[in-house]
């Protein structure tokens, strides 16, 4: 699929109109919702096929942030051949206490993925995390870059953003 033609599907998947507010307290009468887009398997599968020449080569362990990044990372994962891991918000308080499940990061290149990022704040703060554990991380990739803070948060916490879609190929 091209992607001028999934920009549209994707667009066409999960925007919606009503009222709505907003998480900064805006109301609008649009809203974007990311797990339309992640809850339709073939459009997932679409998104994570053109995603994966993005992956930059040295990359060892793909990492899906939660909640969004989670059907993303495993996506792609299947077409990059890559192992991943879950990263939660916090490690979890019991079991293996762990933030990251799944595919070992210490002394691994490890890439940060994500759904939809705007300011980019919890990239930051996991990318910190996952360096105190041993990752190696150089770049973050995301479905959506809304091009509001997102470049520049990254760049001062030593981080490339490569985006699939921002919102001049959502909006051609």
């Amino acid at each position: 699929m091209e992607i001028a033609e999934l920009a549209q599907r994707i667009q066409e998947t999960s925007q919606l109109t009503g009222e709505f507010v907003l998480r900064s307290g805006i109301r609008s009468t649009t809203y974007f919702d990311k797990y339309r887009f992640e809850a339709d398997p073939v459009l997932l599968d679409a998104v994570a096929e053109a995603m994966a020449p993005l992956v930059p080569a040295e990359t060892e362990v793909l990492a899906g942030l939660e909640m969004g990044g989670i059907p993303v990372v495993t996506a792609l994962s299947r077409h990059t051949g890559l192992p991943c891991a879950f990263v939660r918000k916090e490690a979890k308080t019991y079991g293996t206490c762990r933030l990251a499940e799944g595919a070992e990061v210490a002394g691994r290149h490890v890439l940060i993925v994500e759904d939809v990022v705007t300011k980019g704040g919890q990239i930051v703060l996991s990318t910190a995390e996952l360096r105190a554990l041993g990752a190696n991380i150089t770049h973050a990739l995301c479905v959506i870059d809304r091009q509001q803070g997102a470049r520049e948060a990254l760049t001062a916490a030593h981080l490339t953003l490569i985006p699939l879609l921002t919102p001049a190929t959502l909006h051609p």
